[in-house]
Formats: C-alpha cells, structure tokens, sequence
C-alpha cells in the first residue's frame, strides 16, 4: 500500500466534494459545510491555492493512487504565528490501516520545513482515541484537557490538546 500526499488540484475537486459528502463527521468541526457542494470546493481551492506553503500545508491523502482523505496543517495568527493547528479527515473504509498516521507524518516533516513555525497543535474531541493514537504514534505529546469544551449534536465533550515542537 503507497501512502501519499499530493497537492488539490482543479481536477481533485470532485473527489474533495466526495470525500467532505462521505467522511463521518461525528468529530469533525461543524465548519465544514454538508452538503459539500461544487460551490464550498470551489472556496476552499482558491483559499488553498493563496495560502499553500505561506499559511499552511495542504494535502489530499492517497491510497494506491486514490484520493481517500484530506489532511492539513493551517498557520494561527497574531501572538500565535509560530503555531499551527493540523486536521485531517479520511473515508471509512480506510480506518484503522495506517494511513493517517503515515499522512501525519508526512505533513509534519513537510510543515516544519515549509513554513515559518515552532509547534503544530491537534484538538481532538476525547472520544475520538483513534485520532490521538495517530497524534501519540507521531511524538505529539498530550499537554492539557479542556473539560466541557466541546458541543456538537447536543453532545458535550471534553477537547484534548496535543502538541509537536519543532526539533
């Protein structure tokens, strides 16, 4: 199985709109819009185009060539320039296979070297053990719990924040 990151380009934009209509959205932030239409893919490349490697990293994920998630790693602003917050999203059927911890990895070294920062940040909900597996697998270490923090679908949760510094 290749794992790969590759930059979206005009042609990858259907498979964008089909992964942000497929991916389980039970922790993803409540930003992405749903249904994702040819409108909100359209946004989002120009907001890509302008900003790769100036304010952020990014990616679609490819499994043997085929787009299955998205992952990147977005500059803060003001006081907080010299960090970045990472998000990734993949479909499914590829959960529990390595893929976002390899694409992780990949990013990372990838951010660290392109852009102007120290850290990189990951905010995930505390149900979700897969993806601080992923951030642990990748030397992320946990640095605090926000208790109650979180409020999606008339759920609370608390937010866990993990953190990666530069070398």
């Amino acid at each position: 199985m290749k794992i790969e990151l590759k930059k979206w380009t005009e042609e990858n934009k259907n498979d964008l709109i089909r992964i942000c209509n497929s991916v389980d959205r039970k922790y993803l932030t409540g930003r992405l819009p749903y249904p994702y239409t040819e409108e909100s893919a359209n946004w989002w490349y120009e907001n890509v185009v302008s900003g790769d490697g100036k304010n952020g990293i990014f990616r679609s994920v490819a499994v043997d060539s085929i787009i299955v998630g998205s992952i990147s790693v977005e500059q803060k602003s003001d006081i907080y320039i010299k960090d970045t917050e990472i998000g990734y999203m993949l479909l499914s059927e590829y959960h529990g296979k390595g893929i976002m911890t390899e694409a992780t990895r990949q990013i990372c070294k990838l951010a660290f070297v392109e852009l102007d920062i120290e850290r990189i940040t990951g905010n995930v909900f505390s149900p979700n053990i897969a993806s601080q597996k992923v951030l642990l697998k990748n030397n992320f270490e946990l640095e605090g719990i926000m208790k109650k923090a979180i409020y999606k679908n008339g759920n609370i949760a608390d937010l866990h924040i993990y953190g990666k510094c530069k070398a």
